[in-house]
């Protein structure tokens, strides 16, 4: 085989590889929020009212080993609006009993009633 030809193919290789993790990182992101889903849901965190801490949202910077996709999972949630977070950290689910999302923001809903 010549020395090109090695060349194009160790390329298509490192390209393939490079794809197929961004896939295996979608897959493991889609996971966790699946299961941050049902946890909440098991908790009944639908409101700020009824929100929780979740262990799992927090990022440890000493953590070594494995990848914790959960707290990305728990970020991608909030900024896509399907969960909330409240002003001192606790995480609820804002889809109503439709499924559809919440439009109210958590400042109108922290805020007392008069």
């Amino acid at each position: 085989m010549s020395e090109s030809v090695q060349i194009v193919l160790g390329l298509v290789v490192l390209v393939g590889v490079f794809i197929l993790t961004r896939y295996v990182v979608i897959w493991q992101v889609r996971r966790a929020t699946g299961i941050i889903i049902r946890d909440l849901q098991k908790q009944g965190a639908v409101d700020p009212v009824t929100a929780v801490e979740l262990p799992y949202a927090k990022q440890n910077p000493l953590r070594i080993g494995m990848r914790n996709y959960y707290a990305k999972a728990v970020e991608y949630m909030v900024s896509e609006g399907t969960a909330g977070k409240t002003h001192n950290g606790r995480y609820y689910l804002r889809t109503g009993g439709s499924g559809t999302l919440s439009n109210v923001s958590d400042e109108a809903e922290s805020q007392p009633q008069a």
